[in-house]
């Protein structure tokens, strides 16, 4: 059953370009309609993430998630995994192989009748919170662990952090992942998010780090002045920057 969350965000303003926006995570499906300024202009819908996840059980299940949602006259999409010129490379939290290869961003242009852009979706997130000054390390706190790195608002190249190792041969994902974190519990958990944030101050120097993802409301206790807890909403609200063409053709490059 689709399930919806009530947003505050409302805009009267039917006559302006509306984006679709796509965020596409590992556990659920979640979608909503956004104005010329990224404000929700409907309810964002949610469905769970099928399982088992090939590509054309997704690109139908995204067809049925927006059927609630108003018109709408371009896509953006985020996607958990590793993007070129808007094929997948990777989708390791999406249990298959199939999906190497696969023209996602084509696809969902044809399925849903309007033109698409497709990011990764920590990118995207990333693009809806960051301030745009100095180094800004963006971490997605989910099924799995999502990274993006920005440098005075520009995107850097694509990092996977989630499949690099963290603690023996541990990954991010293994170490921080959703699994991990019901296996370990809360307090155990949250130590692990703390040492990543140690780490990561010492591998990037970033100035600001931006924790968000289904799974950042779950970290507690205090953090680093430079360390903010972000609204999940951001990995919709962000999809309204890839059609911003300056924007675009920096990060379009990198996807």
């Amino acid at each position: 059953m689709t399930t919806v969350r009530k947003t505050k965000n409302k805009s009267a303003d039917t006559k302006a370009v509306h984006t679709l926006a796509l965020d596409i995570g590992g556990t659920g499906l979640k979608a909503s309609v956004l104005d010329i300024s990224g404000n929700m202009v409907a309810d964002r819908v949610r469905i769970p993430t099928p399982h088992p996840c090939p590509p054309e059980t997704l690109v139908a299940a995204l067809k049925e998630l927006v059927k609630p949602l108003p018109s709408y006259d371009r896509i953006s999409v985020g996607f958990p995994g590793v993007i070129r010129d808007g094929t997948i490379i990777t989708a390791p939290n999406l249990d298959t192989a199939l999906w190497h290869g696969f023209p996602l961003q084509n696809q969902i242009a044809k399925a849903l009748g309007k033109p698409a852009r497709l990011l990764n979706d920590a990118e995207v997130q990333g693009l809806g919170l960051i301030t745009g000054h100095q180094l800004e390390v963006v971490i997605t706190l989910g099924t799995g662990v999502g990274s993006a790195i920005f440098a005075n608002g520009r995107l850097t190249p694509h990092l996977e952090l989630a499949h690099h190792p963290i603690k023996g041969d541990m990954t991010y994902d293994e170490y921080l992942g959703e699994a991990a974190r019901k296996k370990v519990g809360k307090k155990k958990w949250n130590k692990r998010v703390l040492r990543m944030i140690e780490i990561l101050s010492v591998l990037t120097n970033f100035d600001t780090l931006h924790l968000g993802g289904g799974n950042a409301g779950h970290v507690t206790g205090p953090l680093p002045k430079n360390v903010r807890i972000e609204s999940n909403d951001a990995g919709i609200t962000g999809g309204i920057r890839l059609w911003d063409d300056r924007i675009w053709e920096t990060v379009g490059g990198l996807a």
